[in-house]
């Protein structure tokens, strides 16, 4: 069973329907998929099916509710379908999921700490390997975890294409914050066995990343299935 929730960015009560259908999607067994109006296939759906509202709910092609749906309304609309094994495979809506937001919020946070490092110990000015501790504050701090932030929330959405969350999403950002921190410490204490477990740590998350961006961008079937997803 596919349910298609249907969407819009300006659309105050989107968010909320969104809510509801992902709590929904975590306890059955359905393909969920949330289309914001700015995509093509969004707008295809709407013209063929004559929509003139959002939020609005599509089971398996058909419309089957406009406006927002309380939860048990929401599992009577979708009570054929069973209950749901566990997954780590995500569909993109309007709202970030929590490693996205984690993950910008970490990015922020190295920022000032980077600005900061400009005024400590000579900063970017200092001799030595001190100077490039604040490059990788600002490199793999903020412009990283930045991307990793930005990326996981917008290619699938731009795609249509799920992507892995969970335990794959936490281990990235671990190990990412663990490679920062080896690589700016290894660098300002000179202690090159930390340099280097920061540097593998670092490389391991940017491994991560592109497996899980993988079939975002290369889905089953090559990009001609992305094509068609739009």
């Amino acid at each position: 069973m596919k349910v298609q929730l249907l969407v819009s960015e300006w659309c105050t009560s989107c968010h909320l329907a969104e809510k509801v259908w992902r709590e929904v999607s975590e306890e059955r067994d359905i393909e969920f998929e949330v289309l914001d109006m700015g995509q093509p296939e969004a707008r295809e759906l709407v013209s063929h099916l004559r929509l003139k509202s959002v939020p609005s709910t599509l089971i398996d092609g058909v419309l089957k509710a406009v406006g927002v749906q309380t939860k048990t309304q929401a599992l009577e609309l979708v009570g054929t379908a069973p209950p749901k094994a566990a997954s780590h495979k995500h569909h993109v809506g309007l709202g970030m999921a929590r490693s996205s937001r984690i993950a910008v919020l970490s990015s922020v946070i190295y920022l000032f700490l980077a600005g900061g490092s400009l005024v400590m110990n000579g900063g970017l000015f200092a001799s030595g390997p001190a100077r490039v501790a604040p490059l990788h504050l600002f490199t793999l701090g903020f412009l990283v975890f930045m991307v990793y932030g930005l990326g996981e929330h917008m290619l699938p959405r731009f795609t249509g294409n799920a992507i892995w969350v969970g335990t794959t999403a936490w281990a990235q950002i671990t190990l990412a914050h663990l490679g920062v921190l080896g690589l700016v410490l290894g660098f300002w204490l000179r202690l090159s066995p930390l340099t280097v477990a920061g540097a593998a740590c670092a490389w391991s998350a940017l491994l991560l990343f592109t497996v899980r961006l993988w079939p975002v961008l290369w889905p089953r079937g090559g990009p001609a299935a992305t094509q068609e997803t739009f």
